[in-house]
């Protein structure tokens, strides 16, 4: 199962990648398992990196091909995968680095809304893409996104599917850091590094308290939006939206 998702170790800076390179790195349920695996793996580490292999993508989505199909049973089912990772994600005792190395559109973009740093290259393109698809973000990006780059933002990149470049994304605070590609990996593993020497439970006091302070309503949102997100499936646009994706043609809204 490995295969799709890897991790190493240096000190306590582990490092996770997503390992399908011919698929930008898309999310199929084996790799979405897999990945929950590994972030288990990771409980005993004193800071994580997020990654996807190859130069052209962190994590380009969820798998369509997969999704186009699925029941609002099976899209519930999926969206609780999902959301039960950005969760874990969000809730680790150490604090967790995306490196955006290249494509992060909807569940990629998700994955590293729940993360607690953003560090983009400058190659990178971000965005919340789902309209397009006939659905909406299902991970936690309507809860998530908004949180972090502000309400009037957040309906732009929802609404019209924005894809952002990293100089854009890094305006609007969705990310904190661009870097050049070859200087991404040396950027994160410093900070990492930094952030593994600190003391490990004042770190995880910091990161719960920070977390703290949107608690008392993500949890609703968060639980709203999945039942939304899956209620989707089944209807017209989500047929036409994912169908046009698969056959790489623009979709035909009614």
């Amino acid at each position: 199962m490995t295969e799709n998702a890897t991790i190493t170790r240096e000190g306590g800076v582990a490092t996770i990648t997503v390992d399908r390179p011919d698929s930008l790195n898309a999310l199929n349920t084996n790799t979405l398992r897999v990945l929950e695996e590994l972030i288990e793996e990771t409980e005993d580490a004193r800071a994580v990196v997020l990654t996807g292999a190859g130069e052209d993508a962190f994590v380009a989505g969820a798998d369509i091909g997969y999704m186009k199909e699925l029941s609002v049973s099976e899209a519930m089912e999926y969206a609780e995968l999902g959301h039960r990772i950005c969760d874990r994600i969000e809730t680790h005792s150490a604090p967790v680095i995306a490196a955006i190395n290249g494509y992060a559109f909807g569940g990629g973009c998700e994955l590293a809304l729940a993360c607690d740093l953003r560090v983009a290259s400058e190659n990178a393109v971000l965005g919340q893409t789902e309209i397009d698809l006939g659905i909406v973000p299902g991970w936690g990006g309507t809860q998530r996104l908004s949180r972090l780059v502000g309400d009037a933002a957040a309906r732009r990149m929802v609404f019209l599917g924005e894809r952002l470049d990293a100089e854009a994304a890094a305006e609007i605070g969705l990310v904190g850091e661009v870097v050049p590609p070859e200087e991404l990996d040396s950027v994160v593993g410093e900070m990492a590094a930094r952030m593994a020497e600190k003391p490990r439970f004042a770190l995880a006091a910091a990161k719960e308290a920070l977390n703290q302070v949107h608690e008392s309503h993500q949890s609703a949102g968060l639980a709203y939006e999945k039942r939304l997100w899956s209620g989707l499936f089944g209807t017209e646009d989500q047929h036409e939206g994912m169908e046009a994706f698969v056959e790489n043609r623009d979709p035909e809204f009614e």
